[in-house]
């Protein structure tokens, strides 16, 4: 929409007699664009360091019963069976439990292969379905 505005901008700029019109068209979307740039750039890390949530430090048990997630803030237990399914990628695991709502978990948080592996035997036992990514 800014790309299209400004490009009748510029056209009706030229234009003696529609001279206004591209300055109008020139300035809306220099308005869409700096709507655009707040939306994406802006307005996301703002929102991200005023939550106390995002700022703990985030202790994950994982265990046959279900996940213990604990923070200064949070202390919950989250049953296997809430989640639907799971992708795993080369960076992360990604649980589903809603069509786009997931727990990510990244593959450096576990020490060692063994510890990765145990949770794969978790996931193997507990997720019904699971696809995996290169």
């Amino acid at each position: 929409m800014a790309v299209g505005l400004a490009a009748l901008g510029v056209y009706f700029w030229r234009s003696p007699s529609s001279h206004w019109f591209g300055v109008l068209f020139v300035g809306a979307s220099a308005v869409f664009g700096l709507i655009l740039v707040a939306a994406f750039l802006v307005i996301p890390p703002l929102s991200f360091r005023h939550q106390p949530k995002f700022r703990d430090e985030y202790s994950l048990t994982f265990s046959p019963q279900g996940i213990h997630f604990q923070t200064a803030h949070i202390d919950s237990h989250l049953e296997w069976n809430i989640y639907s399914s799971a992708l795993v990628d080369a960076y992360s695991y990604l649980l589903y439990w809603g069509t786009r709502t997931f727990t990510i978990i990244p593959k450096r948080v576990f020490e060692n292969t063994e510890q990765r592996g145990e949770f794969e035997q978790l996931l193997a036992e507990r997720i019904p379905k699971i696809v995996r990514k290169a």
